[in-house]
């Protein structure tokens, strides 16, 4: 199997070496590649942090190689999630297999934060696999959910070659299908000299209890789920520049919708369950287009 990884949160991020090394069999839980013996892993992925799906037009698209560890190499681009996905089906997969030849599988992640919901909507790490799907190679996205405590993110790396080896059995992944796989938090409490302690966001949900209360190295049940459609609770801090301007500072917890349904991704998410979404990207409201149709050309028609 040749896989290609891409991210959204940079070619350097834990979570993409993580994912990286669960999938080679090079971590602590895997002694052998996803795929077998014959796996191959090209990782193409964004030098920076990046967001949303976006592709780039009217600026070079700059590359080069990184070594992030004895295991993982792979190319930075300076472009977005899809950009990544674009250049390497189109240019940099042939440079290193062979012109014309494409990987079995794009894989997008593991993404430090939970893509479920509306989000998926605004994810990179959704838009890259979305990418793929377009362009026709079979794609799966992977998140990993963050709450109060240190995330382990070779743990959730592991619990998501679990629920992706599933995926792939099951055999029903074709070339223009997207699957969006979410690991629930996956943390241990931050010890007291652990600076990152400081630097974790408050994170708004139903329920939040402490990161010891669940065994993190417990394979977590998995469910097959729709996301949930209802907006996200919008909040913003109004601040001044010191030269008076006015702006506003986003200060929403990212995972708090108006509502929230059972048994779709953000609900079984936070019961801490791993959740998969199959995804579209054909946004056609197909149910409308007949009465729309009969309503502007027969209108159309009769005006002559």
């Amino acid at each position: 199997m040749k896989i290609l990884l891409t991210n959204d949160d940079g070619i350097h991020a834990p979570g993409i070496s993580a994912l990286h090394h669960a999938l080679l069999g090079v971590d602590e839980r895997h002694n052998t590649p996803i795929g077998g013996p014959d796996t191959t892993i090209l990782t193409v992925a964004p030098d920076t942090v990046q967001t949303s799906h976006g592709v780039t037009f009217h600026a070079p698209i700059m590359t080069r190689p990184v070594a992030v560890d004895e295991h993982m190499r792979g190319v930075a681009v300076d472009g977005r999630p899809a950009d990544c996905v674009k250049v390497a089906l189109s240019s940099i997969w042939g440079e290193h297999f062979g012109e014309g030849s494409r990987p079995d599988l794009v894989i997008s992640g593991m993404n430090a934060g939970a893509n479920v919901g509306l989000n998926v909507i605004y994810s990179g790490t959704v838009a890259a696999a979305l990418e793929a799907a377009f362009l026709g190679v079979p794609a799966i996205a992977v998140s990993m959910h963050l709450g109060r405590g240190k995330p382990l993110f070779e743990v959730a790396a592991a619990h998501a070659r679990r629920a992706i080896e599933l995926v792939l059995a099951a055999g029903l992944l074709g070339a223009h299908d997207c699957i969006n796989i979410n690991v629930p938090r996956t943390e241990v409490s931050w010890g007291p000299d652990d600076p990152g302690e400081r630097a974790r966001p408050a994170v708004r949900e139903p329920s939040d209890p402490d990161p010891d209360s669940v065994d993190p190295y417990a394979d977590p049940e998995i469910r097959v789920c729709p996301m949930n459609t209802h907006g996200l609770v919008d909040r913003y801090e109004r601040r001044e520049s010191p030269s008076g301007d006015v702006y506003y500072w986003a200060s929403g917890g990212g995972l708090d919708f108006h509502r929230l349904d059972d048994g779709t991704d953000v609900a079984e998410l936070f019961e801490r369950r791993t959740v998969v979404t199959p995804l579209e990207y054909d946004l056609t409201r197909r149910d409308t287009v007949g009465p729309w149709r009969e309503a502007i050309e027969g209108s159309a028609a009769r005006r002559g």
